[in-house]
């Protein structure tokens, strides 16, 4: 059969039709767009912390109070990655990012006019966590759709937007705040995060369309009827999976040139052809709402007990060095100087380790395993540094290898060695649920060793425990990968030993029985 495709100029909000990855394209839009995201997202999260005075003195609130607004804002981000999942999958990613910026915006524009710390809890923390949650997640999905081997370079890069957010917002707000207060501050940063929106608008979705092998002519032998049964079964089944805007015809007069006939018949061969119209576009395959098949591969389990375990990891020093170098006789300005330094280094450790990622042919899951042990020989340093310096060192370093792992932990879903690209979506919101749980009891079980123990380097040793536990379950992903695949490939043969019937013991006497009965009759 022939089968002829118009290719056609889709419209703007059309999807983009490749072959192949892009690796570009209109990718570096939606690049651009994921920086952006990032930075109105975890970059704002990060930098609410100018605002704490500011709700303790008009609450009439304690530090952890006020504190449980950005937790329950992170709780809920990660606990529903799966709806995220779900809704992308259905509605597509560009409306699911740009309702996430619609509630992001709402939550913090009603969090400006909050008259008690618990109206926070419900605006920011819930209504703003789920707008984050709606906005990240899909991003990070389809950008890595459009990228195959310089992904890790292209996601790493996009994701610093949160590191110069910090930079950038923490400063214009304390600016801010004392022109106008920290309720019109917080009314304007929702009205900034609302442009989340048109970040969403470009998240053009990619369809990638294979090209399919000519199918090959049936043996002369075959009886004609048979081979005419299946090219019409073919050919009804061809029509009933076309969407609308497709058009088949099968008549001879429609389709140019005439073929051979069969040598046993002199039937003209039935032609199909496919036009696709100006205003149509591909179909899209049907896609699971949320795959829980990621859930029986071993690999997939491995890496998201490391991301459970890491996670533990990735708030002490955030929360904690500021403290620790006041109880070390450290001036207020020169530890906001350590902060701003692990920032930086976390700047180019995002950086550094997209390009060393992007190097062929590498095994990027060991690589993320060194940095992970490097990040936690960081933590155990801290409660060693005794000076300014030291935690100026241990900072730089920390940051450096917090950004190796927290620009790529996401995009490494998209590996086969761990669930691959065709199951991205489902795994990230899978692994980022996990993560939930640490999210939420991290910081919390961070303060109780620090109240307890009456000392802050109780807090990095907790996380540098965590962090190693995760070092482990990552060390496995390979090895329970490289097994189930051993397995798959022998299921073949095993298959093939079960075709042939067993047939049984005494089939053999059996026969020779009758034979003999049969040689008696014949006799007599």
């Amino acid at each position: 059969s022939k089968m002829t495709v118009k290719a056609v100029k889709m419209p703007c909000t059309a999807p983009s039709v490749y072959t192949k990855v892009p690796d570009g394209g209109w990718g570096w839009t939606v690049a651009f767009a994921f920086f952006f995201v990032e930075a109105l997202t975890y970059g704002i999260i990060k930098s609410f912390g100018v605002f704490f005075n500011d709700l303790m003195e008009s609450f009439d609130e304690t530090n952890s109070r006020i504190s449980w607004i950005i937790s329950i804002c992170v709780f809920v981000q990660t606990f529903t990655a799966p709806l995220s999942t779900i809704l992308s999958n259905r509605f597509g990613h560009r409306f699911v990012v740009m309702a996430g910026g619609v509630l992001i915006s709402a939550g913090m524009v009603t969090a400006s006019f909050a008259r008690t710390v618990v109206d926070m809890y419900v605006t920011i923390g819930v209504v703003s966590g789920l707008g984050y949650c709606l906005t990240f997640l899909p991003t990070v999905t389809i950008l890595s759709q459009y990228f195959d081997k310089r992904r890790s370079l292209v996601t790493a890069v996009a994701s610093t937007g949160e590191c110069f957010a910090v930079f950038s917002f923490a400063p214009a707000i304390t600016a801010l705040k004392e022109q106008i207060g920290w309720r019109y501050s917080l009314l304007s940063v929702g009205v900034l995060q609302l442009s989340i929106v048109i970040c969403g608008s470009l998240l053009r979705p990619i369809i990638i369309i294979k090209e399919q092998e000519e199918v090959k002519a049936q043996p002369p032998e075959e009886p004609t009827e048979t081979k005419y049964m299946l090219e019409n079964e073919q050919t009804r089944t061809s029509i009933e999976s076309i969407d609308s805007g497709v058009e088949i015809t099968t008549s001879p007069s429609n389709v140019p040139g005439k073929t051979k006939a069969e040598p046993k018949s002199e039937e003209p061969k039935e032609h199909v052809q496919i036009r696709v119209d100006n205003n149509s576009t591909p179909p899209e395959p049907k896609t699971k709402l949320l795959d829980f098949s990621v859930m029986r591969d071993c690999s997939f389990i491995c890496y998201a007990f490391f991301g459970l375990f890491a996670t533990l990891g990735f708030f002490a020093p955030s929360l904690y060095i500021i403290p620790l170098s006041l109880s070390l006789g450290i001036s207020k300005d020169r530890s906001a100087y350590i902060l701003s330094a692990m920032a930086i280094a976390e700047v180019f450790g995002r950086v550094s380790a997209g390009w060393v990622l992007n190097k062929k042919p590498i095994r990027k899951i060991y690589i993320e395993l060194i940095c992970v042990v490097l990040l936690s020989v960081a933590l155990v340093a801290f409660p060693f540094a005794s000076e300014f310096w030291g935690l100026m060192t241990c900072s730089i370093f920390f940051g450096f290898m917090l950004g190796t792992v927290a620009g790529t932990h996401i995009p490494l879903l998209a590996e086969d060695d761990v669930a691959g690209i065709a199951k991205m979506s489902s795994a990230a919101g899978v692994y980022v649920f996990i993560q939930s749980f640490a999210g939420l009891a991290g910081p919390p079980l961070a303060g109780v060793l620090v109240d307890t123990t009456q000392n802050y380097s109780s807090a990095f040793y907790s996380c540098a425990a965590g962090m190693v536990l995760g070092a482990v379950f990552l060390s496995l992903v390979r090895p329970c990968k490289a097994g189930l695949c051993h397995r798959q490939e022998q299921r073949p043969e095993e298959s093939v030993a079960q075709v042939l019937p067993e047939l049984p013991d005494d089939f053999i006497e059996m026969d020779i029985g009758k034979a003999e009965n049969s040689g008696k009759a014949s006799d007599s």
